[in-house]
């Protein structure tokens, strides 16, 4: 049986991730993909091709014909049509994660090291009130940083954000609240695209601290609020 991945724990069924841990040096992308390397340095190389690889298989067990995954004006990865997914890589962690998009709207993933956000970076992301619970669940729950916590749901938010709206979602445009239980919810403070005859206002997303890493994760069902059926982290 195949094992389940970190970032499957925190996802509906309909939504398959492939992580890796390692870089494969042997690992060969698509043309078009590796064209896109030519001036890179050997870290993004080694980040692009290995997060890439990860989304080829993704596809591939969805059913779908292998295809190069190019990325787009603000370096978001372009996916074939029907597709919805989002890619992440930190040191020593490289994910994607792919659905049909009949099944869920978008997708937002980000991976980091459970590790504190370096100096100044805190005053640039947080908002007031997310100072607030942020100061109280690190005296409660010192085993997870939160600062970097909230700093990674804010990466997926906006990495679930922008195939809708196609814009730019700063860090002060969205409110977050994460609680120990492994959920966060993404309030936004400008207006959302309208999808299926409403405003999107809020997200919200689940996370996870494991193996020295912070992974948090959001998908947005086409058919309504998710299943509470999901897998526990």
């Amino acid at each position: 049986m195949r094992e389940t991945a970190l970032l499957e724990r925190l996802l509906p069924a309909s939504v398959v991730a492939v992580e890796a841990f390692t870089d494969d040096p042997h690992a060969v992308l698509f043309a078009e993909e590796e064209a896109t390397l030519a001036r890179s340095v050997d870290k993004r190389r080694r980040e692009f091709t290995t997060a890439r690889v990860c989304a080829h298989r993704a596809l591939a067990r969805l059913g779908l014909p292998p295809a190069p995954i190019l990325p787009g004006p603000r370096r978001e990865p372009r996916w074939p049509a029907g597709v919805v997914g989002s890619i992440t890589h930190c040191a020593g962690y490289r994910a994607a994660a792919v659905s049909r998009s009949a099944d869920i709207i978008t997708i937002g993933i980000d991976a980091e090291p459970n590790e504190g956000v370096p100096p100044g970076v805190l005053d640039q992301v947080a908002l007031a009130e997310e100072r607030s619970w942020l100061d109280q669940r690190t005296s409660r729950h010192p085993e997870v940083c939160w600062d970097r916590l909230l700093f990674s749901a804010k990466e997926s938010v906006y990495k679930a954000w922008f195939p809708l709206a196609r814009r730019w979602l700063g860090f002060d445009d969205a409110l977050i609240t994460a609680e120990p239980t492994g959920t966060f919810h993404a309030r936004l403070l400008v207006a959302g695209p309208i999808l299926a005859g409403h405003e999107l206002t809020e997200f919200a997303g689940r996370w996870l601290a494991r193996n020295g890493l912070i992974i948090t994760a959001i998908a947005l069902p086409a058919g309504g609020p998710p299943p509470v059926t999901w897998p526990a982290p």
